[in-house]
């Protein structure tokens, strides 16, 4: 009888451990895939942030060339006030 127990225990302590290994095996899988979806998801984010920042970088750029040529034109408009008035002086 007690060898009888003994196999029993056996059995289910083999079977336990076999359904325990595979259940973690399993959630170290799922670990690594939502790891691995989560490395690739900030790529894919951290690339679109560089486009971004690259077309607001050309946009400034752009800015500032045309904030130039605003303060060149209102200079020359200045000058020529200036001119006109001591002319009509």
């Amino acid at each position: 009888m007690e060898n009888v127990y003994s196999v029993l225990i056996t059995a289910i302590t083999i079977l336990g451990g076999s359904a325990a290994w595979r259940y973690y095996e399993k959630r170290a899988d799922r670990k690594d895939k939502e790891e691995d979806f989560i490395k690739h998801d900030c790529k894919e984010r951290i690339g679109k942030l560089e486009a971004l920042l690259e077309q607001s970088s050309k946009e400034k750029d752009e800015m500032r060339s045309q904030i130039l040529k605003l303060v060149e034109e209102v200079a020359s408009l200045r000058t020529e006030i200036k001119y006109l008035q001591q002319k009509n002086k």
